[in-house]
């Protein structure tokens, strides 16, 4: 692997599984849409909720602005955020994304989350 995870290397039991999401995500701020897909994909992880990541192709990058925030995960690798701002709202921080994921997590590159308490996020 060209560039492994040391999460995985350091803590092998630990599981994390991205799967293809069955229905429809739409992502609105107010009541701009600012993501909507039907190819959206679930990643689940040990005890925390199961968090949907949306293809960049169906996300409204126009209604997004890239920040000077960043975390990293020990499993995944750097994320990258974006403020929304639509409709006459705004929401900090709104998305993240793992622009260069570690190699076991290569199926969340060019996918982007959104947090729950800062825009609505409706699966069908």
């Amino acid at each position: 692997m060209a560039n492994p995870s040391p999460g995985f290397r350091s803590n092998p039991t630990h599981k994390i599984t991205v799967e293809p999401y069955p229905g429809k995500v739409t992502v609105r701020l107010g009541d701009a849409v600012i993501a909507s897909s039907s190819e959206a994909l679930e990643l689940r992880e040990a005890d925390y909720p199961p968090v949907l990541y949306i293809p960049f192709k169906d996300i409204r990058f126009d209604q997004l602005t890239k920040t000077e925030t960043s975390t990293t995960c020990p499993f995944k690798g750097k994320a990258s955020y974006w403020s929304a701002e639509a409709d006459g709202k705004a929401a900090k921080d709104a998305m993240w994304a793992y622009e260069a994921p570690y190699d076991e997590m290569i199926r969340i590159k060019d996918h982007g989350a959104f947090y729950l308490n800062k825009v609505v996020i409706r699966s069908e």
